[in-house]
């Protein structure tokens, strides 16, 4: 790696960490605390890449991006925020920042992502448009690397036509995701329809539902669980959007679904040609199971909402967080929700303590069995909808080289570790389950670097 980076952060430690490693690697670093030195920096022509933290003692990162790209156009910048929320991947991206990294960032991926700066010119910046605050903050909010590969793919698509298919559990936010692709996107001034399976009823139904959203933005809530017919009306209406009369006045197609939809193309019970046109882009919105580290985060949110709400200022007591951390939330996002709203009612302290909780969650309803993606799904199906969500978070781009190899092992590993478990660890026996040769199994064993445990198994 070659060339000069500049680095903006206010936290000392990442600046000594970054300097570091970008001199290892052939850099040259300038590093600073200020957002006025960066900018006299670039204004100086120096650096080849930026790579800026959001909030700096001085200024905002994101509010001088537009500012650097006049006074050097095709300088990338790269920043980095704890700032973890789906605006700030937003915001980064339509001020054409090079890339986006949450806090804590993986050292590794910030490196190839700076050498990929390093070596490409950053395209010429377009126009900046302000992005509108939506009239509801959006509890779009998480620092797991899963919600982070969201937020920056919804950055990438939110301005383009390809339709997107929205998938995951109930509660989990799908709605609200598919809002804040439209309330950020060029076509925020448009309607913003949501549609049933009854909205497409009628001769005139499709047409009816295009004029409403006059090139807008149209979502068809929970398409899994449209019949035949309302099916056949959602292909009717995708094939008057693709006639050429319909060239600017066409609305962005969405639709949110938490059944399985390529397990049901199997079976017959949804269309092949339409899964396929709906799903121009994946984004799944995954379960509070998929980013336990994000459950205190929300937590905290919803109390400062109930704080704005009911006036009242709450806080949880350490080991009341760790028992809503550690809650299964079979109704995610929307449950965790309703408790806190509740705890913000019931509680009889400013802080609340851990028997409150207790309570609270004691009285939860037990939520149904999920009817996404789990459900009698085929192990291909799995393997499909994981690898086209793997697909589709690379925005358009292949991924790297050697994903034959990748999956394989990705499937092979756990495969191994869970027969090994199941026969408690004997090798022959594990083998013999498999069906493949013993030095086979050792080779693998020791190739994928899995621990063995000999136990004497009870069943």
């Amino acid at each position: 790696m070659d060339g000069t980076v500049l680095v903006a952060d206010d936290d000392r430690t990442i600046r000594t960490v970054l300097t570091q490693a970008l001199t290892r690697a052939g850099c040259k670093v300038h590093a600073t605390s200020s957002l006025m030195t960066l900018m006299r920096w670039v204004e100086e022509g120096k650096g080849d890449l930026v790579i800026s933290d959001v909030i700096m003692p001085d200024g905002n990162g994101l509010d001088a991006l537009p500012r650097i790209a006049r006074m050097r156009p095709g300088l990338p910048v790269i920043v980095i925020s704890a700032q973890n929320t789906i605006m700030t991947a937003i915001q980064a991206a339509e001020a054409e920042a090079f890339d986006y990294l949450p806090k804590p960032f993986d050292l590794p991926d910030l490196m190839k992502r700076s050498a990929r700066a390093l070596e490409q010119k950053r395209r010429a910046a377009p126009v900046v448009q302000p992005v509108r605050e939506p009239a509801e903050e959006l509890p779009l909010v998480g620092r797991t690397p899963v919600m982070q590969a969201l937020y920056r793919l919804v950055a990438r698509v939110m301005n383009t036509d390809i339709p997107a298919l929205i998938s995951g559990e109930s509660g989990t936010g799908k709605s609200l995701l598919a809002r804040a692709i439209h309330d950020f996107s060029d076509r925020r001034t448009l309607p913003f329809v949501t549609a049933t399976a009854s909205d497409l009823q009628g001769v005139e139904g499709p047409s009816s539902l295009i004029a409403k959203a006059r090139g807008g933005s149209v979502v068809f809530d929970e398409i899994g669980d449209f019949d035949e017919d309302a099916q056949a009306r959602v292909v009717r209406l995708l094939d008057m959007l693709g006639d050429d009369s319909m060239a600017g006045k066409a609305p962005r197609i969405m639709a949110t679904s938490q059944v399985d939809l390529a397990g049901r193309m199997e079976t017959g019970s949804f269309r092949q040609d339409l899964y396929y046109r709906l799903g121009g882009v994946t984004l799944h919105v995954p379960s509070l199971r998929e980013r336990v580290e994000d459950i205190p985060l929300l937590a905290e949110h919803f109390l400062s909402r109930g704080e704005r709400d009911f006036g009242t200022t709450r806080q949880l007591a350490p080991d009341a967080r760790e028992l809503i951390r550690n809650h299964s939330w079979p109704g995610n996002v929307r449950q965790l929700e309703n408790a806190i709203r509740r705890l913000l009612v019931t509680a009889s302290d400013t802080e609340i303590n851990r028997a409150e909780v207790a309570v609270v969650l004691g009285q939860l309803p037990v939520a149904e069995p999920s009817r996404g993606v789990m459900e009698g799904e085929k192990l291909s199906a799995t393997v499909l909808r994981h690898l086209k969500r793997y697909f589709d978070l690379h925005g358009g781009q292949l991924p790297p080289p050697g994903v034959y190899q990748r999956i394989l092992r990705e499937v092979e590993m756990p495969l191994i570790e869970i027969a090994l478990d199941a026969t408690g660890g004997n090798q022959a026996r594990c083998a013999d389950l498999l069906g493949i040769n013993r030095n086979t199994l050792r080779k693998k064993i020791t190739d994928l670097d899995i621990r063995v445990t000999r136990r004497r198994k009870l069943m």
